[in-house]
Formats: C-alpha cells, structure tokens, sequence
C-alpha cells in the first residue's frame, strides 16, 4: 500500500475534521528500523494529527516533530507532554551487543517510558516485544492464543529482557492508573533485520535436531507496523500476536528454500552450540536453538477480530528473506567472510567450528587433570 508523500502530508490542512479528532502519537527509536518505517507511515495517515518522534540521532521524516534524546533520560516526560500514545520501539536486540548493557538499555528504557508517559497525561502506550516470550516448547499448541502462558526462558538473545518488559507492562496500569498499555508480540520478524533467526537461512545446509517439530511462521515489518497503526487508533488492545497466517513445516522451508538439513542427535546440537557460544566463537547461546526445534506459532484472533490481514503470506516473506540473505554466509550463527566461506566449504564450516569447540573442551579437561 502506497503512502503519500512526507512533503504532502505536513502540507495538508491540520484543520481539516480528520486531523482534529487524530491522534498525537510519540514514537521512540524512530530513526531506524521498525520505528522509521512506523514514524513514516504514521505521518503519512490522514488519521493522525501529529508524529513526535524521538531517538538518540534524527531520523528521515520531514513531517515528524524531532526530539534527540536517550529514552532513558528523564527529560522525555517533557518531550511527551501533548502526545495521546507513545510507541516504545527504542530496543537493542543487536546479536553483538553486551548482554548486561543491552538489559540496562532495554529495561531501563522501557521503565522510563513508561513513568514519564503517565507523568506527562499519556493515556495509552504501545510496546513491543517478540512472540518468542511464549516459548519454544514441544508441547505448545498450534497455534498458541494470545493468552497462553509466557514459559520462555531467559536462555535464549534478548529474551530475557523481552519477559521484564512483559512484566513491566502488566504493572504499569496499577502503577499508574488510567494509563492503557497494549503489546505487540510478532513472529520472526523479517524485512531489513538481523536476528538469530535470520541468521539461521544464512546457513548453507539448515541445522536439524533429530526428533525435533520445527514449525516456522514469519511476520513481515509492513505488517507489524500496520498491526502497530491499530494499536494507535485504538481499534484493538491488550496482548496482541502478530505473524502471517498459518505457518510452513520445516520440510516445506526446506523444499521452497532448497537449502538441505544436516540432522544432528540433541545432545550434540545443544552441547555444541553452548560451547561454542562459551569461548565466544558464536554470538547466539544454547537457548536460541529451541525457537529452531519446536513451535511458538500464534493465531493473532485478536488482530483478526479487529478487522486486521497481514498483507504477506509466510511464503512470500521466506523468499524476501532469502533474497536479503543472499550471498552471506553464518555457521551456526557466526558470520563467516566469504574468504572464509570459501575455503571452509558447506558442512566443512560446520565440522570446523564443532571441532574447534571439541579441541577446548579436551585441553580444559587435560589441564584439570595435571
């Protein structure tokens, strides 16, 4: 769906009825990623009186009102005086990022938010965090409804603070009463990202863990943003799913992608992959390989029930993915060079990184023993 132009949209009439009855709405991380595109797409709707939009540098909308700040630093009560929702999208996920820094980022962030958005008379705020809060467990349903219980673990990038923002979210009403709080919890996000996830069609053969029910459902940005969009003009609330209807079988992704497995037994996948990531060969821990093994599909009814489609089928956002990975090369989540890649070969990468974390395991276990 196209949009009009920034130029045209901080053009048009505020006076017009529309305008007046839109709301102001603040979005924070609005510079790059999911928040320029929101900040876009918002400013360009004749159903939103004004964009505030705030990051640590200023973005690309011409029609936004800016403001440069850390979300962390208490001045953004001010900031957000006037404004009717905020979308809280100024999250660090990077695989690369210190994990105790990107915790007291993404808490601390959210936190503040939140206090400074009941303090300056915001009535609803927006956040977003992932459906892998559910879990990748073997005995999950599919799909998942909304209210099913979070049982994920912290064991898995950047889930752990996606739980404390959950929890964040549940106490802020009665911390703050009259303040709505609504969540946004999409599947694998896919359109300009760079996740563990991701990473894994980078792979030149697909990692398998034998006796394994993998199940795969996408979300495309375009869609995430538009299921943000309802959020804002308040046609659904609570905890909301968001991903593309239905979901592919692992030997669907497979055949469609024409990327073949290699089938590892479970203790060797897991016990690899943790040390691996121990002596910092890779940037994913153990955890994220469970969200490759089992189901965390959802069925979004809560969108749907609100009138809301995702424009993108699961297929049609594998093939983006698959065009943008195109010519990278990962191995069990580390980016190889294409020097690297070329020498190493296909399952000689994988065989040369499970044997490098084999070799440290030997010399500790020989330096114990002298």
């Amino acid at each position: 769906m196209s949009s009009p132009d920034p130029q045209v949209r901080a053009a048009r009439n505020p006076s017009t009825p529309s305008a007046l009855r839109g709301p102001v709405v603040a979005v924070t991380g609005a510079a790059s990623g999911v928040g320029a595109l929101l900040t876009e797409r918002l400013a360009a709707s004749e159903e939103i009186k004004q964009v505030i939009a705030i990051d640590e540098r200023r973005g690309d909308c011409a029609a936004a009102q800016w403001h440069i700040l850390d979300v962390r630093d208490p001045a953004i009560a001010d900031k957000l005086r006037g404004a009717d929702v905020v979308v809280h999208l100024a999250l660090d996920l990077d695989l690369g990022a210190d994990p105790a820094a990107r915790t007291a980022y993404n808490v601390r962030g959210t936190q503040t938010v939140l206090t400074a958005s009941a303090a300056a008379g915001v009535h609803r705020v927006v956040l977003c965090t992932s459906a892998m809060v559910y879990g990748a467990l073997p005995d999950n349903e599919l799909p998942l409804s909304e209210d099913a219980e979070l049982r994920a673990t912290a064991e898995a990038t950047g889930v752990g603070d996606l739980l404390e923002i959950e929890r964040l979210a549940r106490r802020a009403p009665r911390a703050h009463p009259g303040l709505n709080v609504t969540v946004v919890r999409p599947a694998v996000l896919v359109g300009g990202t760079d996740t563990a996830l991701t990473r894994y069609f980078e792979s030149p053969r697909l990692l398998v863990v034998a006796g394994s029910r993998p199940a795969w459902q996408f979300c495309h940005v375009e869609d995430l943003c538009s299921a943000l969009e309802y959020a804002v003009l308040e046609k659904v609330e609570g905890e909301l799913a968001v991903g593309c209807d239905g979901w592919l079988e692992q030997e669907e992704v497979e055949e469609f992608s024409g990327i073949r497995r290699m089938e590892l037994p479970s203790a060797v996948a897991l016990g690899a992959a943790a040390r691996l990531h121990r002596i910092g060969l890779t940037p994913s821990p153990a955890g994220d390989l469970a969200y490759t093994m089992y189901p965390w599909v959802i069925s979004g009814s809560r969108l749907h029930d609100a009138g809301w489609r995702p424009r993108w089928t699961n297929e049609e956002v594998l093939t983006e993915l698959l065009e943008e990975v195109s010519g990278r090369h990962t191995v069990a989540g580390r980016r190889l060079g294409r020097k690297d890649a070329t020498a190493a070969g296909a399952a000689g990468a994988t065989v040369a990184l499970l044997g490098a974390a084999a070799v440290v395991r030997r010399a500790r276990k020989a330096r114990r023993r002298v």
